[in-house]
């Protein structure tokens, strides 16, 4: 009996397991390469020839055009651990695509998907619990800590050359925005921390500021710039006619007539600006146009006034100023007011607004170029994520793969507890979370078989901290070196591997609509190719980028 449509194709039991593990394991080592402080960069073109330069692992995978669905759960990877983490993306993803290595050897011993599974999902849970056991604690006020967090997640991103200084703006940035709760802990507010870009400087030249940067000129040159306690006004109207929704005609007998409209429309204008001089404003931020006659009478009246500026700009100013922002000028009162400080720089054409009791801040970068700077707001924007993962729980680790053999280790004993083939699987889970401080041997030059030798030893002789120094090639304690890194992150990105992982796993019958080989069929090209070229949307595909 024929039940699928003539075009539809199915794959069942091995052939589809084969597949998808193919297709999710070409996407893991498409960004393996990046791990670490030596990793190296990928470039990406897009179809209309925009070019991102990035070791970022999120992405990298984001911009790559991938139409493959199992590869595109690995994505997902990526982006839970962005979101939920900050960084650590290609970690997890590295994980992913080394759990299923294993899974697929244990599949060929004829060991089932769901003891597989199992055994993944108590080896995640005893991982995190162990990540708990292992960490450090720190306090909160403990910012040379905070600070090699920071320097961490940079190391070997774009930040790197000035780490030391983006990594002391991001632990002050980070204290600004920080509020004790009821509680006693501390909470981080990243709503209050913007970050704004700049081209034509160096790195070096970043710098954080108090309040809100707004990159628009004066409505009219003879405006002031400058207020010490400016009262300010929040619109997103324009302040000019509205035009009628619909055609019109008028017909008009003598020119006084049409000078009455005229005459009509110029006081309508001059009513806007009386509502604004009597709120009491100072300052005008407006979203939409502002009328050019308007411009002069608010210039007369002392009155400093942007138009369009940003959507993003006024909703950030809103709670710098504590104002309103106003919808309805007819309605506009004093309360709808904020208050703060503006001031502005020629040379960059920055206004600078500060508010009296906000604490929102705004982290200026530079670099000589966009690519440069779109790759320096990647990594300190990782940066921020992961400080402020350590502030909010104060959870520690040491970095350079320590505690991924570490765990390793751990997970070996606790698979000698276990009965049943689940045993097999929580070793394989083991084994695959020493994929860290090999990759970044590897990608350092250095022979990671060695080094995961060197870094077993030291772990079995009781040195929890022993990392790699992908510098020197040595075997130290990566904590004392000022390697840190989040519990927070590694216990996700374990989490996250092992979800998409028993994901893939799960599937044993692939039914298509269309011809399977579009979306990464039976010639799915291993892993170091593009499955059926379903991921070839840039650089011949993602076999191309390796």
């Amino acid at each position: 009996m024929i039940i699928l449509g003539e075009d539809s194709q199915r794959m069942q039991d091995k052939d589809a397991q084969s597949h998808n593990i193919s297709a999710a394991r070409a996407v893991a080592e498409s960004v393996r390469s990046t791990l670490g402080p030596k990793g190296m960069d990928k470039m990406l073109v897009t179809s209309t020839g925009d070019v991102t330069v990035t070791n970022d692992g999120v992405t990298i995978l984001r911009e790559m055009d991938i139409d493959n669905p199992t590869a595109e759960m690995i994505v997902e990877v990526a982006e839970t651990q962005e979101d939920e983490a900050g960084d650590g993306t290609t970690s997890a993803v590295s994980i992913a695509g080394e759990l299923l290595k294993n899974a697929e050897d244990l599949l060929e011993q004829d060991i089932h998907p769901t003891a597989i599974i199992k055994g993944f999902d108590m080896a995640a849970k005893q991982a995190r619990s162990e990540i708990d056991d292992i960490a450090e604690e720190i306090d909160v006020d403990d910012t040379e800590v905070l600070k090699q967090v920071a320097e961490t997640s940079m190391t070997g991103k774009g930040a790197e050359q000035n780490k030391d200084l983006l990594a002391q703006l991001v632990v002050d940035a980070i204290e600004h925005v920080s509020v004790e709760a009821e509680d006693g802990s501390t909470v981080v507010d990243l709503e209050f921390l913007n970050i704004t870009s700049e081209s034509g400087a160096t790195a070096a030249e970043s710098e954080l500021l108090e309040g809100v940067l707004v990159k628009d000129d004066p409505a009219h040159e003879d405006m002031p710039t400058d207020f010490e306690d400016a009262d300010v006004l929040l619109l997103d109207t324009a302040l000019e006619i509205q035009e009628a929704n619909a055609d019109a005609q008028l017909s008009v007998d003598d020119p006084s007539q049409l000078q009455q409209f005229v005459e009509q429309e110029e006081q309508q204008l001059k009513d806007m600006v009386e509502t604004i001089k009597a709120s009491g404003a100072d300052v005008v931020f407006c979203q939409k146009n502002v009328d050019d006659m308007v411009q002069h009478l608010l210039a007369k009246e002392g009155i400093l006034a942007t138009k369009r500026t940003k959507q993003s700009d006024i909703e950030f100013l809103k709670e710098v100023v504590d104002a309103r922002i106003v919808s309805d000028l007819d309605s506009l009162t004093a309360a709808d007011l904020g208050t703060g400080t503006v001031s502005r720089d020629d040379d960059s054409g920055w206004f600078v607004v500060e508010g009296e009791n906000s604490h929102g801040v705004t982290l200026l970068l530079r670099g000589s170029t966009g690519h440069v700077v779109d790759e320096l707001e990647r990594g300190v924007n990782d940066a921020l994520d992961v400080v402020a993962a350590a502030v909010a729980d104060g959870l520690v680790l040491a970095g350079g793969g320590a505690v991924e053999v570490e765990l390793a280790s751990r997970l070996r004993d606790y698979a000698d507890s276990i009965s049943g083939r689940e045993q097999l699987a929580i070793e394989a889970f083991a084994d695959s979370l020493e994929l860290i401080p090999r990759v970044l041997a590897e990608n350092a030059g250095l022979d990671s078989i060695d080094t995961l030798v060197d870094l077993r030893a030291a772990h079995e002789s009781g040195d929890e901290r022993a990392g790699l120094n992908v510098f020197s090639g040595d075997v130290e304690d990566t904590y004392e070196a000022g390697v840190v890194e989040t519990a927070h992150a590694k216990s996700q990105a374990v989490s996250s591997a092992a979800e998409a992982a028993n994901l893939v796993l799960k599937i044993d019958d692939i039914i298509a609509a269309g011809d399977l080989s579009t979306s990464g069929g039976e010639d799915a090209g291993g892993p170091g190719g593009a499955p059926g070229g379903g991921m070839g949307g840039m650089g011949g595909g993602m076999g191309g980028m390796m």
